[in-house]
């Protein structure tokens, strides 16, 4: 069975920065896509940041040039670097898996921000 296991999460005051992880139980090869999902509280839960396994990245409008998605090839891993967060970007991020005929879903990192 396919995991993501994300984290990275934590309590930042506002124009901080985390890096949040994701790190699959099998090779990130494995998958079409990797993304970044977050829940943000009273909202649905929306698209924050993709990466195609050709490289390609997306990102919501509202993050912008603040947040990046990369992946580490030799650590199977997909980061998403967050700059200049706001108490907007508070919310549980999930790291998301498509390998063209299912999803696969972390169990979410919290991520707070606040002074």
């Amino acid at each position: 069975q396919v995991q993501l296991v994300d984290s990275g999460g934590g309590l930042v005051q506002p124009g901080g920065s985390l890096r949040l992880s994701c790190a699959p139980s099998i090779t990130i090869f494995a998958f079409n896509s990797m993304a970044w999902y977050r829940q943000i509280p009273g909202k649905e839960r929306e698209l924050v940041a993709s990466i195609s396994s050709g490289g390609n990245k997306n990102y919501a409008d509202s993050v912008k040039g603040r947040f990046t998605i990369s992946s580490d090839n030799a650590k199977n891993t997909v980061f998403l670097q967050m700059f200049g967060l706001e108490p907007g970007d508070t919310g549980v991020y999930y790291c998301n898996a498509n390998n063209g005929l299912m999803d696969y879903w972390g169990k979410g990192t919290l991520v707070t921000v606040s002074s």
